[in-house]
């Protein structure tokens, strides 16, 4: 207290210039700006499982998703408070495992705070935003957003952007996509996912790129990221990992960190592309937070807050405010067993503003990206076609359609052409069209996918004037 009385008869006795005052005030703040960390309160461990522990004493000044350092023999270690009782709170850990001793001691430091950079484009960093890439220490914005992401209201936000390119052209001619959508990659294991994602990511529309990389195998990052996404757009990307075998806390927190990311640079007026692997390995770490705090499952083992944290997280996305930029989400669902209907994707179909298929059967053919355009949709694809591409979608569809529902009679040796018009049309054709639907990386981006297809298509029937 006595330093205190000096420093405000010293600041007595400061010139009347403004400035002077200024700074011996700027010298008082700095004195007590540690204040609340002498005052910090704390508290003991008194119970520790595989993946939780306990903590007496902090429950009156406690708030869910708090951050917590927990001192110990093994050095301060930091959590996350992810439930709160009269007496106790329960902390999920950031590390492998709750490496706790009873009678630690644990103090809260407040949320989380995520301070993006533009020079955090081009780097790889953790859930927590440290640097994993061996690069430089990372540069901090003074503006952090801390807490949950906050979504704009419904009527504050804009409309849906116009149309895009991708330039894969199976996405660009079914499924075609606005700056602002939200879109789902719905497949099983090993059908090509990640590869499709890489292909989207390289898009040219975007200011900026952010990539999260939840459960992923972690000898495959670094591939992923200097390989199949490449150095040219990785220059412009962000990239969040939490590997498989992190705690599922890190697998948590991974997707906010990252959206909170992509919403500084929509906010800086960025076309912001978000591409998220996987949402499925998200909710996973849901349940196992949850079912460790004892939620009970109310869904194939799913607790209810899984179904209550993924629309939070994913309705973030989208236009931003008046005068802001926008978030376009590709968002990857892996369908556990191939099974679409599991509560998982279910919810997410719902949520989001279409969804592309990826089927193990076309993969298995070797047409990649394994598309298939008759179970895939976009909600807002009449907004980018227009009435003529419409209509050749349509034909398209069905002629694709009608293929694909007489392939077990063309295999058993039942058709005979010239029985059936529209029939002959789609055998001849359907081939010709998923030839020029297929593509990998290393093709050039499609800048008009309707002419690359019926150029594909012309020289085909010019080839062969039978046809």
């Amino acid at each position: 207290m006595s330093t205190g009385l000096s420093s405000m008869r010293a600041l007595e006795r400061q010139p009347d210039a403004p400035q002077d005052r200024l700074a011996a005030l700027e010298r008082i703040w700095r004195r007590f700006d540690d204040t609340e960390t002498l005052l910090r309160r704390g508290g003991r461990v008194t119970e520790v499982s595989p993946t939780h522990y306990k903590v007496r004493g902090l429950s009156e000044v406690a708030r869910l998703g708090d951050i917590v350092e927990q001192r110990g023999q093994a050095g301060t270690r930091r959590g996350e408070i992810v439930m709160i009782g009269s007496d106790e709170v329960v902390i999920a850990p950031f590390e492998r495992s709750a490496d706790a001793g009873i009678g630690d001691a644990v103090f809260r430091r407040g949320p989380l705070t995520v301070t993006p950079h533009a020079s955090w484009r081009g780097r790889a960093i953790d859930a927590l935003t440290r640097a994993i890439d061996g690069g430089p220490p990372l540069i901090r914005t003074d503006a952090a957003a801390s807490g949950d992401g906050v979504t704009p209201g419904a009527m504050s936000r804009q409309r849906v952007g116009t149309a895009f390119m991708t330039g894969v052209r199976v996405i660009d001619i079914f499924t075609p996509l606005c700056f602002g959508q939200r879109l789902g990659i719905f497949a099983g294991s090993g059908v090509g996912k990640s590869t499709l994602l890489a292909m989207l990511a390289g898009a040219d529309a975007f200011d900026t790129v952010v990539v999260a990389l939840i459960g992923e195998r972690g000898r495959e990052v670094r591939e992923f990221l200097e390989d199949t996404i490449g150095t040219e757009s990785m220059a412009k990307t962000v990239a969040v990992v939490a590997t498989s075998d992190e705690s599922a806390m890190m697998r948590r927190r991974a997707p906010d960190t990252a959206m909170r990311v992509a919403e500084h640079f929509r906010d800086q007026g960025h076309r912001v592309l978000l591409v998220l692997d996987s949402i499925t390995r998200f909710a996973h770490a849901l349940r196992e937070v949850a079912t460790g705090t004892g939620e009970p499952p109310v869904a194939r083992g799913y607790p209810a807050s899984v179904f209550t944290d993924l629309p939070k997280l994913l309705e973030r996305a989208g236009p931003g405010a008046e005068g802001k930029g926008s978030i376009t989400a590709i968002i990857s669902v892996l369908v556990d067993g191939d099974d679409h209907n599991d509560p998982v994707a279910d919810s997410v179909r719902g949520i989001l503003d279409g969804h592309v298929v990826l089927d193990r059967a076309i993969a298995e053919q070797g047409r990649y990206p394994p598309v298939n355009p008759l179970s895939s949709i976009s909600r807002l694809a009449n907004k980018a076609w227009s009435a003529e591409q419409r209509m050749l979608v349509t034909r398209l569809k069905s002629m694709i359609s009608r293929f694909e529902d007489t392939r077990d009679i063309r295999l058993l040796g039942a058709y005979q052409g010239g029985a059936d018009a529209e029939l002959d049309i789609a055998v001849r054709q359907v081939p010709l069209i998923y030839e020029a639907l297929t593509q990998s990386p290393k093709d050039r981006a499609s800048a008009d996918p309707f002419a690359d297809l019926a150029r594909h298509l012309k020289g085909k029937q010019n080839a062969d004037p039978a046809d």
